[in-house]
């Protein structure tokens, strides 16, 4: 994009205070965004200095002087999105801005505003000219982003896409998923197809099964009345888990970039199936603020899913994620198949492991089996470590950086596509349709005692 004003609706937010304007300062401080205005825009009445002041505990290493220029690009106006009036008054705003500061017109609107507000507010930047359809390809003068959740079903996620379609062009729609710009995340798709250690060994006849896994140590904290009307399913596992599982699974694209990966991603996620799982509630979720006091939503779910193609017939991708678990992780585990005991005593042989984990400290492990020195015949698993935080000492790029970047540099990378949704949304819905049983289980635990069973008759090791 060239000089022009980014504006964000949802700016009193907190997604806006933790995330975004932190990620818009760091663009400054960099100087890859000292050529743009943000205009942030929400129903309440408050100021720049407010909103800033509420922000500036979340940015690190902070300049003063920088902070200050950084300022000075933004402004507020606070407007009813709803209200055609108050829209059309915003867009004279807009156009007031890029007169006075000399702007292109280039536009990118940020939605950090719940999925039904979606179609609402892109009729209405369509209807009073601030965001126009833009029909030639790879020139978008005015995009969008939007945050997640992408509805709640696959029918509201095909909803939402007719209703965005009508408006804009898909090369004008950025429904974003911050886990797909996180570093490491990247890294996974160039680690597997630039290493020929790995490619060719990436199907069934040599993996044994994937387990993909984001636990969480803290509950819902202030979040009971967006969290019990979506629980653990549609908050992580239908966006971030089923990326990553499409990332890993995917066949090579013609090029590691835009629609290449988008639409190997697809491919995967069509052919996505839930085979069983089991559900799960922390102690003491119902008496969580804004939660029903009868609530049956999941704080803790574990899936098996299967993809119905010829690299992966047969091995079950296994999802478990939970709130109040015993440790913070998100983490790619592969099991490769055991090899034939023909040369030792001891048998069976371990299974080889690639763990990739995203967090808390970015690191790839591959874990082998050697000899016990001074013992004959005698095995022991070593790991082997890339820490790639430890390398690299230079600040990491945030997830909310990388995401306003490519957007502003028509990147769609780390943006998902319209089928991507919609094939993921089918698989969710799968599961809730099959009214998996609700254990509870202590805070601090690895989920409910159910599990240990359940891993049992799956088949799945316990990683």
């Amino acid at each position: 994009m060239k000089r022009g004003i980014i504006l964000i609706f949802g700016f009193t937010g907190n997604l806006c205070k933790r995330k975004l304007i932190p990620a818009l300062y760091y663009l400054f401080a960099e100087k890859k965004l000292s050529d743009m205005y943000i205009l942030g825009i929400a129903q309440g009445t408050t100021t720049v200095e407010t909103i800033v002041a509420q922000a500036e505990p979340y940015i690190e290493c902070k300049n003063q002087d920088i902070w200050k220029q950084f300022i000075s690009h933004i402004f507020y106006q606070q407007t009813d999105v709803q209200d055609t009036a108050a829209m059309k008054n915003l867009a004279d705003y807009i156009c007031a801005m890029e007169k006075k500061f000399h702007l292109s017109g280039d536009r990118l609107v940020y939605l950090a505003v719940p999925s039904s507000l979606f179609c609402r507010i892109t009729e209405q930047l369509t209807d009073v000219g601030i965001c126009v359809k833009n029909t030639k390809k790879n020139f978008s003068p005015h995009c969008i982003v939007y945050e997640k959740p992408f509805g709640h079903n696959y029918a509201s996620a095909h909803d939402i896409n007719a209703c965005l379609a009508r408006h804009l062009s898909e090369h004008q729609i950025y429904r974003i998923d911050h886990y797909l710009t996180k570093e490491l995340v990247t890294n996974i798709v160039l680690t597997r197809f630039t290493n020929c250690v790995f490619e060719p060994l990436w199907h069934n006849r040599y993996i044994d099964q994937v387990h993909i896994v984001l636990n969480e140590t803290i509950g819902i904290e202030d979040r009971g009345a967006y969290y019990d009307n979506y629980g653990a399913v549609r908050d992580v596992m239908q966006n971030h888990m089923l990326q990553l599982l499409a990332l890993v699974s995917m066949e090579p694209p013609e090029k590691l970039t835009g629609d290449y990966i988008r639409h190997e991603r697809a491919r995967v996620l069509e052919k996505l199936y839930f085979v069983s799982g089991i559900r799960g509630q922390y102690e003491g979720y119902r008496a969580e603020k804004n939660v029903r006091p009868n609530s049956q939503t999941e704080t803790f779910a574990a899936v098996t899913l299967m993809i119905q193609n010829h690299r992966w017939a047969g091995v079950p991708f296994f999802l478990k994620t939970g709130k109040c678990m015993s440790k913070n992780e998100v983490a790619i585990h592969i099991k490769f198949k055991q090899v034939d005991c023909l040369l030792l005593k001891n048998c069976p042989i371990p299974s080889d492991w690639l763990t990739i984990t995203v967090s808390p400290e970015a690191r790839f492990s591959l874990q082998l089996n050697m000899k016990k020195p001074g013992i004959a015949d005698e095995l022991v698993t070593v790991a082997m470590d890339f820490c790639h935080s430890c390398m690299f000492t230079v600040r990491p790029t945030q997830a909310y950086e990388q995401i306003i970047y490519e957007a502003l540099m028509g990147e769609q990378t780390g943006a998902v596509r319209f089928d991507e949704i919609e094939y993921a949304w089918k698989c969710i819905d799968q599961i809730y349709a099959a009214q998996l049983p609700l254990y509870i289980y202590k805070k601090g635990t690895d989920g409910p005692p159910e599990l240990t069973s359940y891993l049992y008759n799956q088949g799945i090791q316990k990683r």
